[in-house]
């Protein structure tokens, strides 16, 4: 079950970056092989906030994939991103900077590592948040690791702070 939560929370923040492998064409001005990362909206469950959230991006960011010979991929993520996020309950909404440089890598053994620099969204599993003393959605400011093992286990490093406890502004 913890394994299943801690894909749960991952999959809420890289559901927003899963259609990055089938973006639009390279942009002018990026380089070469830089793509639109498409604005695609995802639900983190009632279980992380006590309400169902919406986070929906309002403003672009672009994204580059690399891949290696041992089959590890990673995606590189940077531009101004804005995330609206809706109680599903009540209707109210924030909207907040999360302009994080990011980089995504998914190694051949199946464990990922996501790496954040700026303000960045983090969705922690219940158990999850409990244990590091964070909210389970939120927007944080500074350096920010997470990594999952090929057996499902969490670990986070977080250089900097919570800038926007979301749970709790959408109260």
């Amino acid at each position: 079950m913890r394994r299943l939560s801690v894909i749960v929370a991952l999959g809420a923040v890289l559901g927003m970056f899963a259609g990055v492998l089938t973006a639009a064409p390279a942009l002018a001005g990026r380089g070469p092989k830089w793509e639109i990362v498409p604005a695609q909206r995802s639900t983190v469950p009632s279980s992380f906030c006590g309400f169902k959230v919406r986070v929906t991006p309002v403003t672009k960011q672009f994204a580059k994939v690399l891949k290696t010979s041992d089959g590890s991929e990673t995606v590189l993520i940077t531009g101004r991103q804005r995330l609206s996020f809706t109680n599903l309950s009540t209707g109210k909404t924030i909207t907040e900077n999360a302009s994080a440089s990011s980089t995504f890598t998914a190694n051949a053994d199946g464990s990922v590592t996501v790496a954040s620099r700026g303000r960045s969204p983090l969705v922690l599993a219940p158990a999850d948040a409990q244990r590091f003393g964070l909210p389970g959605v939120s927007v944080v400011a500074g350096r920010v690791t997470e990594s999952v093992d090929s057996a499902g286990n969490l670990s986070l490093s977080l250089h900097g702070h919570v800038a926007v406890d979301v749970c709790a502004a959408l109260s």
